[in-house]
């Protein structure tokens, strides 16, 4: 009995700290606009533990995981991620990343969705040797916004005349 009371114990804290660390490495799981009083949409990001802007959501219509980053020209695809949500290669061009010099090919995203925001046509790079599952949400997605940061937060606006 005091085996399988230990059991349970361990069962639940280790279902109760897998997701606040789960929250501490994505926190943004669900953004969502909010209109203020002067008729302007925002999402607001929270930063991770480590610092990052991490947030879920989609690219044609596919769940993904999408890391900000505002020194990305482009929105950078890993390959393989790439070929589950089924985009084409085109062009190869020669890329800098925080790793190096490399090899992209490039395409165009038909729909990005964050939060309220949707974007449509927006260039991308498929990068074959980019690690990890998470899309680098780059500056030809940001471009499109207005957003600042204040402490642990991202602040995202779209044009007026962008939205639902």
């Amino acid at each position: 009995m005091y085996v399988l009371a230990a059991a349970l114990l361990i069962a639940l804290l280790t279902a109760l700290f897998s997701g606040i660390l789960d929250h501490q490495v994505n926190p943004n799981k669900k953004p969502e606009w909010v209109v203020n009083e002067d008729g302007k949409r925002r999402i607001t990001l929270q930063r991770n533990r480590e610092g990052h802007y991490v947030a879920n959501g989609s690219i044609n219509g596919e769940q993904v995981i999408f890391l900000l980053d505002t020194g990305a020209t482009m929105v950078a695809v890993p390959q393989e991620l790439a070929r589950r949500l089924a985009l084409t290669p085109g062009q190869e061009i020669s890329t800098v990343t925080a790793n190096g010099i490399t090899n992209a090919y490039v395409t165009n995203i038909n729909e990005i969705t964050l939060g309220g925001i949707i974007q449509y046509d927006v260039p991308a790079a498929l990068v074959p040797n980019l690690p990890g599952g998470q899309i680098l949400l780059g500056m030809s997605f940001l471009k499109r916004l207005d957003f600042s940061q204040r402490g642990d937060t991202l602040v995202l606006e779209p044009p007026l005349d962008q939205g639902r």
